[in-house]
């Protein structure tokens, strides 16, 4: 408890500082497939308990009308535009296309009106339209959840910052393999870029939103 608090006490001096909601947001669901979800895939994770809190927290953002986003990642045959990451990180191999790996778990079935963006790289930004749709619509706030916390995760909160969006990160909706990272992600983003918040905060902020707009 000691060693925790001088580590909250000395960021304290330099970060910490709150982003805040927005009044326009759109709710990203980062990676939420059967890859993580699989006993037998190498990338299990056991985050049953993170994807349950997404479910709840899109069925919040439906009922107020919030756009939602589901990203995944899809691979060509071999990998051969995953480039250096796909080499870095042979379990990749489960985003092939085709592989059922790749599929959406029980309950994240995409509904009509949701947009599915598939990446290839880390951040839900990097090589993809999701900035300029954004910008489009007129979205000046993210909440983000998704798999994994110290990777997919963390690499779209620091770009969604870096495009100008104030960013929400919900704690209950992510997840990672090893509690140790997800702690000192979830520390680390809220200290510097995003508000990791509660389930809780999310959707009593999504239920408020008329009021706010």
């Amino acid at each position: 408890m000691a060693a925790n608090a001088a580590l909250e006490d000395n960021y304290a001096g330099a970060f910490g500082g709150k982003a805040g909601f927005g009044q326009r947001p759109a709710l990203i669901l980062i990676d939420f497939v059967e890859a993580y979800f699989a006993p037998d895939s190498p990338l299990y994770a056991g985050v049953e308990t993170a994807l349950a809190s997404a479910l709840r927290i899109r069925k919040a953002a439906r009922v107020a009308g919030v756009p939602v986003i589901l990203t995944n990642v899809i691979y060509h045959p071999g990998g051969v535009d995953g480039g250096r990451f796909f080499e870095k990180v042979p379990a990749l191999e489960a985003f092939v296309a085709g592989n059922p790996m790749g599929a959406w778990p029980k309950g994240l079935e995409p509904q009509t009106d949701e947009i599915v963006l598939s990446k290839q790289y880390p951040s839900a930004f990097f090589g993809t339209s999701l900035a300029a749709t954004l910008t489009a619509r007129g979205i000046d706030q993210v909440i983000l959840g998704g798999l994994s916390t110290s990777g997919c995760v963390r690499a779209t909160c620091v770009d969604a910052m870096s495009h100008g969006f104030r960013t929400a990160v919900v704690a209950n909706a992510c997840g990672d393999r090893h509690p140790e990272p997800h702690k000192a992600n979830l520390f680390d983003m809220n200290a510097k870029y995003a508000d990791v918040v509660s389930e809780e905060a999310i959707i009593t902020y999504l239920s408020e939103l008329e009021t706010i707009r």
